[in-house]
């Protein structure tokens, strides 16, 4: 059996896609989303990435509505399905069959009440799970209340239906995450930019028409996001490739050795605070040179503007026409205060 802890931008993604696809029950939607990167987490560590594609890979990095399919993955050419349940009843064969008798193979995963962990509890061919319960019905009769048959392979022998070339510990070896702020490696004069989409490492992205040796990373820059339609800090950094993509906002991407986390990563619009302070005003950042920012505080601009939100590159000069007092602090003293 496998553990799988899906983190914050799995979580956000899991239920945004939930939402997107318009799920009837949506709890049951967003359950099954983390049973899928349980099971493409395993597959990347344990199975040769040229020999299993997931379906809904880019819809779920983009919480976009999946493509119909009746299947989640393909393994070695095999059709694979996975089956997410907190009720361990609905991995018996007959429950199997009934809700999926057309794959070829069936994953079971188990997950906790608050969804903060999921176990691969394993696997079985849906051939096999047939001849069971035509045996269970020919032969057995009624199994006893306490003793009932649930359909399992160890997770390990999956990768004994293919050839013996498993390169192990595939996982993603650049460190960035959605929402980091990078910058491009050698560059003094380098633009920031936030990071959008982090590419699987089997992803062979291309660059000036060249095949990219190495992982991709897609950024865009604050500017361009900036004249999107919403204010895109108060979007959770796990749905900014859903923004783009629904806004056509371009996106560039890197191979993710050329690129470095911003020494300076505050640009105009992001909401701060200065942590030092006891009780710390939520301040927006004005303008920005190098060492420093300039910020002016949201309850000021709460009271004194209709519209308490500016277009980040107004931000200064309508605090001065509003006669809106800004404030200069070195940037290492401020951290950031997401609002999504």
């Amino acid at each position: 059996m496998y553990l799988y802890t899906p983190d914050e931008i799995d979580r956000e993604r899991a239920h945004h896609q939930a939402i997107i696809q318009g799920a009837d029950d949506l709890d049951a939607r967003r359950i099954g989303n983390l049973g899928e990167l349980a099971f493409e987490q395993f597959c990347r560590e344990y199975l040769p990435v040229e020999m299993w594609h997931w379906q809904n890979e880019e819809a779920m990095r983009r919480c976009n509505p999946e493509s119909f399919s009746g299947h989640d993955f393909e393994v070695f050419d095999y059709t694979v399905d996975v089956k997410t349940s907190r009720d361990v009843s609905a991995f018996r064969p007959a429950s199997l069959l009934e809700k999926d008798p057309d794959d070829d193979i069936v994953v079971l995963v188990w997950h906790r009440d608050n969804e903060d962990a999921l176990i691969l509890l394993g696997w079985e061919r849906t051939e096999t799970l047939t001849s069971k319960v035509q045996t269970q019905e020919q032969y057995s009769g009624e199994e006893p209340e306490k003793l009932a048959h649930l359909a399992a392979r160890p997770m390990n022998e999956l990768h004994d239906l293919g050839p013996n070339t498993a390169h192990l510990n595939q996982k993603p070896e650049n460190p960035f995450r959605p929402g980091d702020r990078v910058i491009k490696v050698g560059d003094n004069d380098a633009s920031t930019a936030v990071v959008v989409e982090v590419l699987p490492p089997e992803k062979n992205a291309t660059l000036y028409g060249q095949e990219m040796d190495g992982e991709a990373v897609s950024v865009a820059f604050p500017n361009m996001l900036d004249d999107g339609p919403s204010n895109w800090r108060e979007i959770h950094p796990a749905k900014l490739a859903s923004y783009c993509d629904d806004q056509d906002i371009k996106l560039y991407t890197y191979k993710h050795t050329n690129l470095q986390h911003a020494e300076h990563p505050f640009t105009p619009g992001d909401y701060v605070i200065k942590p030092d302070y006891s009780d710390p005003d939520l301040a927006v950042v004005a303008t920005v040179d190098k060492d420093d920012v300039t910020v002016v505080f949201q309850h000021h601009l709460d009271d004194e503007l209709e519209d308490s939100y500016v277009s980040p590159e107004s931000l200064s000069a309508v605090c001065e026409d509003a006669g809106i007092s800004q404030y200069s602090f070195e940037a290492d003293a401020m951290a950031f205060a997401p609002q999504y």
